[in-house]
């Protein structure tokens, strides 16, 4: 297998490492399999450090493909806790605020959900890697900077509730969308349309592209599968 000419991989990123981490480490795994010669890595798509799953990573002359891959439909399952807000909208920070779920049905889920489906803005999160004159988000905002971001467009095909659990305000959902897409904005948004609050406790990416969990590595069976493989070092 010649990872310089170019492969295209499938990890299971695991929850609580970034995805510059696992790109890193995927790299050094490589380099070391193959005598120290270096290689370029790159991924298709960033994962929050708290959300696992579906991350395709391209080595080589495959990195050529990145940004068609990263146009691919993308597919998650997030859990969102209703009547609480945190700043970056997932559990990265504590809980800042608190609202009424007292009204919140699950017919009055299904009534606010559909419009969300189709062609969207969306306003990207303050903690985000989005750029502010050159500077990203999330160094502003976490120097206490405020953050003013653009509404993008972006596309949702599929939207389906997979659990709701009433009592603990507990509401799981699958989410087919486009490039682009913040789950954490979403979960802010749905908050806000349910005129309560919500944030992130889980995010699962399940998709990309043609790429699912099933297809994956993990950190651990790739560092076992390369001491199994014939590898060529020259272009």
């Amino acid at each position: 297998m010649n990872f310089l000419a170019g492969q295209v991989l499938a990890f299971d990123k695991p929850y609580g490492i970034t995805s510059f981490a696992l790109v890193n480490k995927v790299r050094w795994l490589l380099t070391q399999r193959m005598g120290g010669k270096k290689i370029k890595v790159g991924h298709a798509g960033t994962l929050d450090p708290l959300a696992t799953g579906v991350m395709v990573v391209c080595t080589g002359r495959a990195t050529k493909s990145i940004d068609s891959l990263q146009a691919g439909v993308k597919e998650y399952v997030a859990t969102l806790q209703l009547g609480a807000t945190t700043p970056s909208y997932d559990l990265e920070h504590p809980i800042d605020a608190t609202y009424p779920t007292a009204h919140i049905t699950r017919a009055l889920i299904d009534e606010t959900l559909p419009r969300f489906v189709g062609e969207i803005m969306q306003v990207p999160p303050a903690f985000s890697a989005c750029k502010v004159e050159g500077k990203r988000a999330y160094d502003l905002a976490r120097r206490g900077e405020d953050v003013a971001l653009r509404a993008k467009p972006l596309r949702i095909d599929e939207m389906e509730v997979v659990e709701w659990d009433s009592e603990a305000m507990r509401l799981t959902l699958r989410i087919v969308c486009s490039k682009g897409t913040y789950i954490r904005a979403l979960a802010r948004d749905i908050g806000q349309a349910l005129q309560s609050g919500a944030h992130l406790t889980a995010l699962r990416r399940t998709q990309v592209g043609d790429y699912r969990v099933a297809d994956c590595h993990t950190i651990e069976s790739f560092e076992q599968w390369l001491q199994t493989i014939e590898i060529e070092t020259d272009l």
